[in-house]
């Protein structure tokens, strides 16, 4: 075998007659201009697909294909090599047995890259091919911030965000531990990576010789810091301290909150600690309340889905529902209904279990069992505080869905969530609960089903052809995508590689009408009440959801990891 690169995969371009001679010639004057590896110039110009590309070198070469996805990376065997170095020859190690170091690589005759790693780690290479991008995000979501924490740190202005400290602890070591500053520096920095990042959670995870830290981005867990262990219990005390939660309390779940300020805003955390077999896992919850300013119609819903909605909201009482499983952005769509709503001539009250953002002006209650301040009592409680409008976080159960129910027939206007699959399974729901179909039809203005999809980084969105296993999920009648145009991301810095940024909002809206009251009161099932609503007009999930891929917003493959046909 040639011992050169730049010969060896024209050699076995040739032939295998993969490409033209024209293309390769083609393909070989760029490399000349630009001065990239012949591989990646084949694949970016779109000369010869990558998963080609990869069987071509692994048949040819009897390199394996490795799934990186699939593959958990060992954090010792990354050790061994830098992450410049990683990102330099787009290479991962993998795993090590005795002296022999698996090596994934996007370019598996790169002989530098292999050459260099022997170097460094003293060890003989066995090389596997993964794909350019695979190894790229691996990088980034394998390689420990260990390496360059020091360099963040002396970077971060101590200023730029600030936890707001409330509480009064006794001294111990833990508090003295977190109280110094390279401990506060540490929880400064991955709250303020946090918010810059969109996340919606941070995990701080602990096992037994390591910490992780991932965050949730567009729904998504992200692994971003990796800070030595032994800080895991100075960072814990930390937070606990800031969140007004007992820091000798270890074998019982808790739950707190604290503020912190950042560029003029004042971001609320909710904290939950949770026992585990290596001591205690951490998950906050970020409540940017800018989020709920900005109105429907930044939620990324159709206009015609909004435009509904709107009416509804509008009506002076009643109930709404707005349903979907947990992450969909329930919440999110109700605060910013409420956000709408909020003025001074409105007495807004809401229970809620918990409150997810704190609104200047709105009367909020904390649902808590241990002292019997259920949703049902609670709810009891703030009809007698003349509201005009009132969020009831969750029906449950059907004692608070009749007081609800009445509550909307009584002259206020109710929002809710309930967990079902569609609009119209909300009704049923009801039903199911023991509340009579006649009050249902009376008080109901309108149910809402929604689903959040990932939005394709603009960025990096180019023109893809579908993969052929998502089309053969699509239904006969739904087979017109095979000529369709679809887009992806081809993943940047701005998206972290993923190909994803930011997140898109389907809602399907069933108005209350008079034919749909008529079918509720003879306790029709949610399939007849969804093909009468079908009929004058309803769009469902899956359809509203394929509206964003139309505009080349999202992606099938989000679509149907979302939505279901039946939808």
């Amino acid at each position: 075998m040639p011992t050169t690169y730049a010969r060896t995969l024209p050699e076995l371009l040739s032939k295998t007659h993969l490409i033209s001679e024209i293309d390769l010639k083609r393909a070989q004057e760029l490399q000349k201009v630009r001065g990239t590896k012949l591989i990646r110039i084949l694949v970016e110009e779109g000369i010869v697909p990558e998963k080609d590309l990869m069987l071509l070198l692994s048949s040819e070469l009897s390199i394996p294909v490795l799934d990186l996805a699939s593959y958990k990376v060992d954090p010792k065997v990354l050790k061994l090599i830098p992450k410049k170095v990683a990102q330099s020859y787009s290479i991962i190690p993998v795993a090590q047995i005795g002296n022999v170091i698996s090596l994934a690589m996007s370019d598996p005759l790169d002989v530098t890259a292999m050459d260099d790693v022997k170097k460094i780690t003293h060890c003989n290479v066995r090389a596997a091919i993964v794909g350019h991008r695979d190894v790229q995000a691996a990088v980034e979501n394998y390689y420990s911030e260990e390496a360059k924490l020091e360099e963040i740190l002396d970077d971060l202005d101590p200023d730029s965000i600030e936890v707001v400290d409330q509480s009064k602890q006794e001294e111990s070591r833990d508090v003295k531990a977190a109280d110094e500053a390279p401990v506060i520096r540490m929880v400064n920095l991955i709250l303020q990576d946090a918010i810059k990042n969109r996340a919606s959670d941070i995990h701080f995870e602990p096992f037994l010789d390591r910490l992780r830290i991932r965050f949730r981005i567009d729904g998504a867990l992200r692994e971003s810091f990796s800070p030595p262990r032994q800080m895991y219990n100075a960072l814990l005390t930390r937070i606990k301290i800031v969140s007004n939660l007992d820091i000798t309390e270890k074998r019982l779940p808790q739950d707190g909150r604290f503020k912190a300020k950042f560029e003029n805003r004042e971001i609320d955390f909710r904290v939950s600690a949770l026992p585990i077999y290596y001591g205690q896992k951490l998950v906050l919850r970020v409540l940017d309340k800018t989020n709920i300013r900005t109105g429907l119609d930044s939620l990324g819903f159709e206009v015609r889905s909004i435009q509904k909605f709107q009416e509804a909201i509008k009506r002076p009482y009643g109930m709404v529902l707005v349903t979907g499983p947990t992450g969909s952005g329930k919440s999110t769509t109700l605060y910013s209904v409420l956000n709408q709503l909020n003025t001074k001539e409105r007495n807004i009250m809401t229970i809620e279990d918990p409150i997810e953002y704190q609104i200047h002006g709105i009367t909020q209650t904390q649902v808590n069992p241990d002292i019997g301040l259920t949703f049902a009592n609670g709810l009891r409680s703030l009809l007698r505080q003349s509201p005009d409008i009132i969020l009831v976080g969750e029906i449950r159960d059907s004692e608070t869905a009749d007081i609800a129910v009445k509550a909307a027939l009584t002259g206020h206007l109710v929002f809710s969530t309930l967990h079902t699959n569609n609009a119209a399974g909300a009704v049923t729901r009801l039903v199911d609960m023991g509340v009579e179909p006649f009050l249902i039809a009376s008080s109901l203005i309108a149910t809402t089903a929604q689903r959040l999809m990932r939005r394709i980084c603009l960025n990096c969105r180019e023109v893809c052809e579908i993969p052929k296993e998502i089309l053969n999920r699509l239904p006969a009648n739904q087979k017109w995508i095979q000529e369709a145009k679809g887009y992806k991301g081809k993943g940047c810095t701005q998206c972290k590689n993923t190909g994803y940024r930011g997140r898109l909002g389907a809602m399907e809206v069933l108005q209350i009408d008079d034919e749909i009251q008529t079918l509720i009161t003879e306790n029709k099932s949610s399939g007849d009440i969804e093909a009468v609503a079908r009929k004058k007009g309803m769009k469902s999930l899956f359809e509203e959801a394929m509206e964003g891929f139309h505009k080349g917003l999202t992606t099938l493959e989000e679509i149907l990891r979302v939505t279901t046909f039946e939808d």
